[in-house]
């Protein structure tokens, strides 16, 4: 019998997309109403009764004795970060694979690796359960087990004899499949345990009509099925397809795992992705019995691997949607799932844990506070609804600061906060330098790029998801905003002053929204950050005349990154825009401030100051020879690392002038004084571009980079010098 033939990597992810969209399609066309499903009627008993007894007699009657097929798949770990998880998967590794599968009645089998060949993105020492790097025969025997019994073991399957006796089944709908004398009328028949406290799988089996063979299985689990308690969920794709017009036999098969920490509550997340395409299927080979011996899968001796004649790299022929944050089939079982049981039978059980969005809310250093330690708890409270709160003092202000929140949130996205607090908020659109670092660079050399002023308030806020994957948020609140000042000193250098803010009562209302890094138009990543906000001051503000007025403001802000990959290389764009108007004096906590590593490299730290700024970063990364290495168990450095020139620059508007008598108050010293005069036009630079060039240095996996730079305007600029980890890591320091 001729084998199936073997396509290029684009035609597979055609065909990939077409046979997906099919099934969107059809999951489209066939929804219902959960509450509408009959459950356990006779006809959706008798269909289920069929199937089971045609997986005991495992095929025996329709001549199947036997075969031979290849299995190519990829089986890739990737990290999530941040706060709701919004920015797709990173991935740190991604192995490609080929099997010899063998299958022998009623009930033998063996899968042999034969091809593997791995892309190692960031160091990382995961080893993978043998069954993750193979396929799954016969869709699960009776008790299905997965991650080598650590993850899942002994769940009853619903196509079993303790299928009838633990799950409840429904027949929601039929449709057809194929055509002409291919068509094959295909029954969905949803699965849902009748005990959701036990381990059992929650989803949908579809059925041949005319023999109850299995089709496809979507199949999710209950929370107590799962054996490591760090998974946050494991739901698994099965597709069968008609061979030599007699046998269901695996076609495609997807399985998706992802584990959370317990003891931090910080957003991080891991996740195993396994894809695999099988065919190419031959009968009656006379297989002798010894192939079966030992293990189910084994792999060939790693000389025999190195000879598997690979095309490209593992990236190039990896699916392009395997850095979505969830992929279009494995969101539908988990949508089912949640629409088939309690929430409560899928979530994992909470408890008061440490709360912290980062390092620096543990520790930090800044020249307002000096030395800080900080600590939070959080606390799920069940129906969505979730507590936190979180402290920090500073050793050398001597003050604490603190923010609480009750948030509600929904399975869609959809959420409400209550929140309030005392604590700091910086003034810059751009964060300039990684947490970490900069406590470091302030407290040894008196360098501290942030600019922060003091907000005490309470407010409310609303979460909504949109079109495209961006998210929404719209918050208001009543706030006191006033400056701070200087009490740190460093090891080296003298520390200036911070922000001259004057002091407000407001009620501030902002809108966010957020697009994580997506595909977008001609094979670009697209990634969005848009704020408008609003303050209206609650008492009248004394202007330059003396006379009392209640300041208007508002301010709109947004950030464009672009990245364009073209094999080796990669065109990255950055676009920010900044606005203000006001009704009288500009508030110095609402200008726009530019300068440094990031938002103008080549000039000193917020030395520009606008009303209205326009900021264009270009960049060109290119891989660069680096000396290789081994890092033990955790992987080798790889023999390349990436260079980027870039060039860079800003148009400013100068700022509005007002001097204001409120800000000689008392506790401001002369340095602020000064920065409210810069602020107001007194001292500022002049309006006008601000170009630059420079050149950044990615260590290999990009996880360091060092960056020069020489500002081009004779006004102000300079060389510059910087070195940080990688902007993707920085949300954790």
């Amino acid at each position: 019998m001729r084998g199936s033939p073997r396509y290029s990597p684009i035609m597979r992810q055609i065909l990939a997309a077409c046979r997906a969209a099919c099934w969107v399609f059809i999951f489209v066309s066939l929804a219902r109403v959960t509450s509408a499903q009959t459950w356990n009627d006779p006809r959706s008993l008798d269909l289920v009764d069929r199937a089971t007894t045609r997986r005991v007699q495992q095929l025996t009657d329709t001549g199947l004795k036997e075969y031979k097929a290849t299995a190519h798949g990829y089986v890739t770990f990737l990290a999530q970060l941040g706060e709701g998880f919004l920015t797709p998967p990173k991935i740190i590794k991604a192995d490609e694979l080929e099997l010899e599968v063998y299958w022998h009645a009623p009930n033998q089998s063996k899968q042999r690796i034969v091809g593997r060949r791995d892309t190692l993105l960031l160091p990382t020492d995961i080893a993978y359960h043998r069954d993750h790097l193979g396929i799954v025969q016969n869709n699960f025997p009776l008790t299905i087990r997965i991650g080598d019994g650590d993850e899942v073991r002994d769940v009853p399957h619903p196509l079993s004899g303790l299928g009838m006796q633990n799950y409840d089944f429904a027949l929601t709908d039929s449709f057809a499949i194929g055509s002409g004398s291919q068509r094959i009328q295909v029954y969905e028949v949803k699965v849902r345990p009748k005990d959701d406290r036990q381990p059992r799988v929650v989803g949908a089996i579809y059925l041949d009509a005319s023999g109850a063979q299995v089709v496809r299985m979507n199949l999710s689990f209950t929370r107590a099925a799962f054996l490591d308690k760090a998974l946050e969920q494991l739901s698994v794709v099965l597709e069968n397809r008609l061979v030599a017009g007699n046998f269901w036999l695996p076609s495609r098969q997807e399985i998706e795992i992802r584990r959370t920490g317990e003891w931090l509550d910080y957003p991080v997340r891991g996740i195993i992705r396994g894809r695999w395409e099988i065919g190419d299927y031959h009968f009656d080979l006379a297989l002798p019995p010894a192939i079966f011996a030992g293990p189910e899968i084994v792999q060939v001796p790693a000389d025999q691997l190195k000879q598997f004649p690979w095309k490209g790299a593992v990236l190039d022929s990896l699916p392009p949607d395997v850095r979505a944050v969830t992929d279009a089939d494995i969101a539908r079982v988990q949508d089912e799932a949640h629409a088939l049981v309690r929430r409560q039978a899928l979530a994992r059980a909470e408890k008061v844990s440490i709360s912290a969005r980062n390092v620096s809310d543990l520790a930090r250093f800044d020249r307002v506070e000096g030395f800080a330690v900080g600590a939070g708890l959080s606390k799920q409270l069940g129906l969505g609804w979730s507590a936190t709160a979180r402290g920090r003092y500073g050793l050398d202000d001597r003050s604490g600061k603190g923010t609480v929140q009750l948030a509600w949130q929904q399975p869609s996205g959809f959420g409400l906060r209550l929140f309030g607090g005392r604590d700091f908020r910086d003034v810059g659109d751009e964060v300039e330098r990684s947490g970490a670092v900069n406590s470091l660079a302030a407290q040894e050399f008196g360098n501290d790029d942030t600019d922060p002023y003091l907000v005490q308030g309470a407010g409310i806020g609303l979460d909504f998801p949109t079109a495209f994957g961006a998210r929404w948020k719209l918050d208001g609140a009543i706030e006191r905003q006033s400056f701070l000042t200087t009490h740190a000193r460093s090891v080296v250098g003298n520390f200036q002053e911070t922000v001259a803010a004057p002091t407000r009562r407001i009620l501030r209302v902002s809108l966010t929204e957020a697009r994580p890094p997506s595909l977008w138009w001609f094979g670009t990543e697209l990634g969005v950050r848009s704020e408008g906000r609003a303050g209206w001051d609650l008492h009248p503000t004394t202007g330059t005349l003396g006379t009392a007025t209640s300041l208007r403001t508002l301010r709109a802000s947004s950030t464009a990154d672009i990245e364009l990959p073209v094999g080796r290389y990669r065109f990255v764009s950055r676009t920010t825009g900044a606005v203000l108007w006001s009704s009288g004096f500009d508030p110095e906590q609402e200008l726009v401030y530019i300068g440094g590593p990031v938002s103008a490299p080549g000039y000193d730290y917020h030395s520009i100051l606008s009303r209205a700024a326009a900021i264009e970063h270009l960049e060109w990364r290119f891989p660069v020879p680096f000396p290789a290495f081994s890092l033990g168990r955790f992987g080798r450095v790889p023999s390349s690392a990436t260079l980027a020139p870039f060039v860079h620059s800003v148009f400013a508007a100068a700022p509005y002038c007002d001097v204001r008598p409120p800000l000689s108050g008392v506790g401001m010293g002369a340095s602020s004084l000064l920065g409210a005069a810069r602020s107001c036009g007194l001292v500022s630079r002049a309006s006008g571009g601000y170009a630059s060039l420079g050149a950044g240095f990615l260590l290999p996996f990009d996880l360091v980079r060092i960056d020069v730079a020489r500002g081009l305007r004779r006004e102000g600029g300079r060389w510059t010098f910087s070195i940080d980890v990688s902007r993707e890591f920085w949300s954790i320091l």
